[in-house]
């Protein structure tokens, strides 16, 4: 199954990563690894931490 989330970007000398929607954070030199790093660290979340469904 394939949900989508939101991602919020912010730049603090790296680029921070966040899912509001699901609380996980990452960080990356780049936006695009801020951003696979955030896909990796919500899959393994959830993997542990199933969504409820609505």
């Amino acid at each position: 199954m394939n949900e989508k989330f939101s991602v919020v970007f912010e730049e603090d000398g790296c680029f921070v990563s966040k899912c509001p929607e699901v609380g996980t954070v990452s960080q990356g030199r780049t936006r695009e690894e801020a951003l696979k790093n955030l896909k990796e660290a919500t899959e393994l979340y959830l993997e542990e931490f199933p969504a409820e469904k609505k």
